[in-house]
């Protein structure tokens, strides 16, 4: 059974700016340790931040609580299994609450938008 659906698109260029005019701050806040060191080994790092902003965006629409509570940025990662293939990683009490429910993720981009759809799944 689906618990939720969520997809949010981001111009690229918004992320951009937002790395250059407040640098580590947002990268930090944002972003995982892993997250920022996938993305900055990139050639278009800021196509694979955006990517990942717009799957954070995508899960918290996809719960229908927004960022509210104790939902932090950094409670959903972002990652790739060795084919390339994005996967969501839920952490600290997000990642407990959803412990038995799948999070999957689809990301597209051009040269201009990132799109991102999540769907939680639950099992119960």
């Amino acid at each position: 059974m689906v618990k939720g659906i969520g997809v949010d698109i981001i111009e690229i260029a918004r992320v951009r700016r937002s790395i250059e005019t407040l640098g580590d701050r947002f990268l930090q806040k944002v972003f995982t340790p892993g997250e920022i060191a996938y993305c900055s080994a990139k050639n278009d790092r800021h196509q694979h931040f955006a990517a990942r902003f717009a799957a954070k965006e995508a899960v918290s629409k996809a719960l229908s609580t927004g960022w509210a509570g104790e939902f932090r940025w950094k409670d959903v990662e972002v990652t790739n299994d060795p084919s390339g293939q994005p996967r969501i990683t839920l952490h600290g009490p997000l990642g407990q609450n959803l412990a038995a429910c799948p999070v999957l993720v689809s990301i597209s981009h051009s040269e201009t938008h990132v799109v991102a759809m999540v769907v939680i799944e639950d099992h119960a």
